[in-house]
């Protein structure tokens, strides 16, 4: 990938067009995970520190290119100066006169935040005159919205062709983490996946399945794998076409790549019926449900991650919402800190991974997790993101190469 990088540009006194991923969860106007903020700050001071004249892009939620008061960023102006440590000033929409006098009135190190992008139906559309109008903002544009990277929009794409892209330093980082899976691993390369469908995630195997030395499985796409092979899962969630994870199976053993799947599982006769949870081994399911991983496939995954030297974590192992269902996450993410700490490279996927690790305390044990969700897994799947590929560009018609 060659794109510039925010520090191979002059931005003192300039007008700084960056787009972030705020999207955070807010309830009558209260912040709650301050994840995707704090990922944000590094690029929003080193911008204050050098004099630029910052204009913050963003989106919250699903507003369908109408305004939702609900959805408004005028909150997030404030956490921001809280977080930055002076005021962050806020105008009423993105484009117009409204973002337009706000813009003027900005001042050497001032940083403003704009009004959610998706009020405009023309954001989602990708439309090149709203793209040109939120370029005419500026002097730069800096992309650091890794978590929107994979969509076409004009705030994180079209804006690209109408004024020069660089990376922030999120984005920067996360495609260098990202990259170190994809570009000549360190073997052995071990990849833990989880989560609810095996059909949603054929894409990842697939293009991993070209890299990795072996796939740990749990959450709901072990079932899939389980009853793929024949084992009754039961009541357990899983795919009802089980063809996808009969192709994976047939490649992976093709490739002589390890798939292993549970050999004991922690069950329940219903999902809210914690009280009733068992450990069994995977041929005594019955009727019951598979709600994690059981402490003998916990022990095992843990043994092939700790002997890894590239990990990448992509969904949890079970339930670990529940403290009944937590063992076969936190025991994997244990092992894969332990693998850390010992000179492995390890990765979190965005969503529910990332989710995972910070509710277990394994987050900050390793070496990057991602502020990604579908970005992250098209990343893992091979694609192009529209928003990396604007950055590339931008870097080729500055005569980057």
């Amino acid at each position: 990938m060659n794109f510039r990088s925010l520090r191979d540009v002059d931005v003192r006194g300039k007008r700084v067009i960056v787009r972030e991923d705020l999207n955070v969860p807010l309830k009558d106007g209260h912040l709650g995970d301050d994840t995707r903020i704090v990922a944000a700050l590094q690029t929003l001071r080193w911008l204050r520190e050098r004099d630029a004249r910052t204009i913050v892009l963003a989106h919250l939620g699903r507003p369908d290119g109408k305004v939702v008061p609900q959805l408004s960023l005028r909150p997030i102006a404030t956490e921001l100066g809280v977080r930055l440590g002076g005021r962050v000033g806020f105008a009423g929409d993105c484009v117009g006169p409204v973002a337009e006098a706000a813009v003027a009135a900005l001042h050497d190190g001032d940083t403003l935040l704009l009004e959610n992008v998706r009020f405009h139906p023309e954001e989602e559309a990708n439309d090149p005159v709203f793209a040109r109008a939120l370029a005419a903002l500026g002097d730069l544009y800096v992309n650091d919205a890794f978590g929107t990277a994979h969509r076409a929009h004009a705030s994180t794409e079209g804006i690209a062709a109408y004024v020069p892209a660089v990376a922030g330093f999120l984005m920067e980082a996360e495609l260098t983490a990202l990259g170190r899976l994809t570009n000549d691993p360190a073997l052995p390369f071990v990849c833990a996946i989880g989560g609810a469908k095996v059909k949603d995630k054929v894409g990842v195997f697939s293009h991993l399945l070209q890299r990795v030395s072996a796939f740990v499985i749990g959450g709901g796409m072990a079932n899939t794998f389980l009853a793929a092979a024949g084992i009754d899962v039961g009541t357990s969630l899983r795919d009802d076409d089980l063809s996808p994870a009969k192709a994976i199976i047939a490649q992976a053993k093709l490739k002589n790549i390890p798939l292993h799947v549970p050999s004991d599982a922690v069950v329940s006769t219903a999902f809210d019926a914690d009280a009733s949870a068992e450990t069994v081994p995977i041929s005594e399911i019955g009727a019951r449900m598979i709600l994690d991983i059981g402490p003998q496939t916990a022990a095992a995954y843990a043994a092939v991650l700790r002997d890894a030297r590239t990990i990448v974590f992509n969904g949890p192992m079970g339930v670990y919402e529940k403290p009944a269902y937590q063992n076969g996450t936190r025991t994997v993410g244990e092992a894969i800190a332990e693998a850390t700490r010992n000179g492995a490279v390890s990765v979190v996927g965005g969503g529910d991974a990332a989710a995972a690790a910070h509710e277990l305390g394994f987050a900050a044990a390793m070496t990057h997790v991602s502020t990604g969700g579908g970005a992250t897994l098209e990343f893992l799947e091979g694609k192009t993101l529209p928003g990396v590929a604007a950055l590339e560009r931008s870097a080729q018609e500055a005569g980057i190469r």
